[in-house]
């Protein structure tokens, strides 16, 4: 049932990601006529492309000293049982998508990363980690478009529950990306901050 459902979302989301997939010369969105049929790839980017604005104003918006931020109980209602010890790190929130897209993403293409991907989880200053995340989107980028009607639905070698294809491991790892910066919203949040998504 899981998998129908993720097949059946993935296949509805490609369609409805077709009414945004093309860019006009001018750089602003241009939707395809009525009845025409976007690329995988066009259809995918244009979605990356959205958490990538998103995320990279929410990483450029904190101040680097607060790069080391994360939600502690002393914050929270007083007596609160919940436990904070292992939450991550506004930064570890931002490599760990970083990471996170080399490896959706070179599964998606077969690309290989040209930076040390292991590496990455160990930053903490604002420009590198800014650097980082910015790498990791040109990436995915690339690796998406490789993406074509013939693969898209390939299934590939994943670690990711049920069996997965180019094109559903590319929406997951977007949906991964949604899925941190909520998280990055409420850090900025909890420090007085407006996302700049938020400011519009």
């Amino acid at each position: 049932m899981r998998l129908w459902r993720m097949t059946a979302c993935c296949v509805l989301g490609m369609g409805a990601l077709a009414a945004t997939a093309q860019m006009g010369t001018s750089g602003t969105a241009q939707a395809p006529a009525v009845g025409s049929i976007a690329t995988p790839a066009a259809a995918f980017d244009s979605q990356l492309s959205l958490i990538e604005e998103e995320m990279m104003g929410a990483v450029k918006a904190m101040p680097a000293e607060k790069y080391g931020f994360a939600p502690s109980a002393a914050i929270f209602v007083p007596g609160q049982g919940t436990e904070f010890a292992t939450v991550r790190t506004f930064a570890q929130q931002a490599t760990h998508v970083a990471e996170a897209n080399y490896f959706f993403y070179s599964i998606v293409s077969g690309l290989k990363p040209d930076v040390d991907v292991k590496g990455v989880e160990k930053l903490t200053k604002k420009e590198d980690v800014v650097a980082a995340l910015g790498g990791s989107f040109a990436f995915a980028h690339k690796a998406i478009a490789t993406l074509t009607a013939a693969n898209a639905f390939e299934v590939v070698k994943s670690p990711e529950p049920g069996f997965q294809t180019r094109a559903t491991l590319a929406a997951f790892g977007i949906a991964h990306g949604f899925d941190h910066y909520g998280q990055l919203v409420e850090y900025l949040r909890m420090n007085g901050i407006v996302p700049p998504a938020s400011a519009k």
